[in-house]
C-alpha cells in the first residue's frame, strides 16, 4: 500500500521557496525499496541544483540512512526491517549495469517532481536498490548518515581516485564535510605533510583535528606560493635545475574556477629524467569551464584528474568507512555540526550557503 512521506522540494520556477509537501510515495517496482529515514546529508551541490534552471520540480538530497519497509518482487538481498544507508552511486558492478528509472513522484496538487538517482530530503524515500546497502542495525543513525555522499566524495578521491601513499604530500582545497573527509583519509594513508586551504581561519583550526599538518588561508596569501614554499625537495630537479617544490597531490573540494586552477599549480613537477610529476583532481563540483595553463602540465609531467563520488564502489566502501569510525580513524561525530528538521530545510540552506556550516549539517527524521 501507499507509504505517506513528507518530501522537501524545489519548484521548478527559480527563486520560490523550498516546500515540504506530504504526499503519498507508491508502492516499489520490481527493483525498488522504501526507506523510513532516520538522518540525511545536507550536500552542497544540491545548492547547484537550486539555483539552476531545471524542467521539473526537483526532489533532492542523496546520502542518508534508515530502515527498509517494502520491497519490490526482483529486489535482492534486501528485506524489510534491514538497516540500510541511502547512496548515489551504483553499488557493485552487477547493480551499475542495469539500467535503472529516473525517480518521479506524483504530488497531490498535479505536479510531478523528479531526481536523476535518489531524494533522501524526505522522512520516506523510494530509491532503486542500486543506491541502497544493507548495513549493521546497531550503527549510528545520525552521524553515519553523511557516508552515502560527503565520505565517499572526499575520502574515495584520496583513496582511490588517487591512490595516495604514505609519505606523498597533498594539499586539500576547501575543508567542508568533503575536505575534511578528504583530510582524514589521507591521514589514515599515511599522507605527510596534509596541507588544507580555506578562506576561514575557523575552518583551518577545525581540520587540524581529523590530521591537517598546515593550514593556509587564500584570503591572506597566495595558496600556491604558499604551498611550493611548504614543500621544497632540495636534492631532486626540474627540467629548469630548480629544486621541486609541490604536492604530489592536491584536491579541490570546492569546483570554483580558481581552485581548479590553483590545485593544477601547486602541484610538483616530475624529477626531470627520473620521474612524473604531481596529480591535481578535481573533487568538487564545477560550474564553469576549466581552464589550465598546458604548458606547465607538459613541461613538469603533471597530472590532472576528475573523480566523480570518490571513485568508490559503495558495496565494499560504505563498510570501509564504516569501520574507519568505528576505529576512530573517521570522527563522523565531529564532522557533523549542525542538525534541522525537515520543516527547518530552508534555514539549513541558507546557512550552508552563507557558509555557517563548519562540518557537515543533516536533516534528523526520528
Amino acid at each position: 500500500m501507499p507509504t505517506p512521506s513528507r518530501v522537501v522540494v524545489v519548484p521548478q520556477e527559480l527563486g520560490k521557496p523550498l516546500e515540504v509537501v506530504d504526499c503519498l510515495l507508491p508502492d516499489p517496482g520490481p527493483h525498488e525499496v522504501v526507506v523510513e529515514q532516520y538522518a540525511s546529508g545536507i550536500c552542497h551541490s544540491q545548492l547547484h541544483t537550486i539555483h539552476n534552471p531545471r524542467a521539473a520540480a526537483q526532489i533532492l538530497g542523496h546520502e542518508s540512512t534508515g530502515v527498509v519497509t517494502a520491497v519490490g518482487s526482483n529486489v535482492d538481498g534486501l528485506a524489510v526491517g534491514d538497516t540500510v544507508m541511502v547512496t548515489w552511486v551504483p553499488k557493485d558492478q552487477q547493480q551499475a549495469r542495469r539500467e535503472g528509472e529516473l525517480m518521479t513522484l506524483e504530488l497531490p496538487d498535479g505536479r510531478r517532481a523528479v531526481s536523476r538517482n535518489v531524494f533522501t530530503w524526505a522522512t520516506h524515500t523510494l530509491a532503486d536498490e542500486m543506491f541502497v546497502v544493507k548495513v549493521p542495525a546497531d550503527i549510528d543513525r545520525e552521524a553515519t548518515a553523511i557516508i552515502g555522499c560527503a565520505v565517499i566524495t572526499g575520502a574515495g578521491a584520496v583513496l582511490h581516485t588517487a591512490a595516495v601513499q604514505p609519505g606523498d604530500s597533498v594539499a586539500i582545497f576547501g575543508v567542508g564535510g568533503v575536505g575534511l573527509s578528504a583530510v582524514a583519509a589521507a591521514r589514515k594513508c599515511g599522507a605527510d605533510p596534509i596541507i588544507v586551504v580555506d578562506l576561514s581561519e575557523e575552518k583551518l583550526a577545525f581540520a587540524k583535528r581529523f590530521g591537517a599538518t598546515h593550514g593556509v588561508n587564500a584570503s591572506e596569501v597566495d595558496p600556491v606560493a604558499a604551498i611550493r614554499e611548504l614543500t621544497v625537495r632540495h636534492g631532486r630537479y626540474d627540467i629548469m635545475r630548480e629544486p621541486l617544490r609541490g604536492v604530489d597531490f592536491a584536491f579541490d573540494c570546492i569546483g570554483a574556477p580558481a581552485t581548479m586552477r590553483q590545485i593544477a599549480e601547486c602541484v610538483r613537477s616530475g624529477e626531470f629524467g627520473q620521474s612524473r610529476g604531481g596529480v591535481a583532481v578535481l573533487v568538487g563540483v564545477p560550474q564553469t569551464p576549466l581552464e589550465l595553463d598546458s604548458r606547465f602540465l607538459f613541461i613538469g609531467e603533471r597530472s590532472y584528474r576528475a573523480s566523480l563520488g570518490g571513485s568508490c564502489v559503495p558495496g565494499e566502501d560504505l563498510p570501509r568507512f564504516l569501520e574507519w569510525y568505528a576505529q576512530g580513524d573517521l570522527d563522523l561525530d565531529a564532522l557533523v555540526t549542525r542538525r534541522y528538521t525537515i520543516d527547518e530545510i530552508a534555514e539549513a540552506v541558507e546557512d550552508l550557503e552563507h557558509g555557517r556550516i563548519t562540518g557537515r549539517s543533516i536533516l534528523v527524521f526520528t
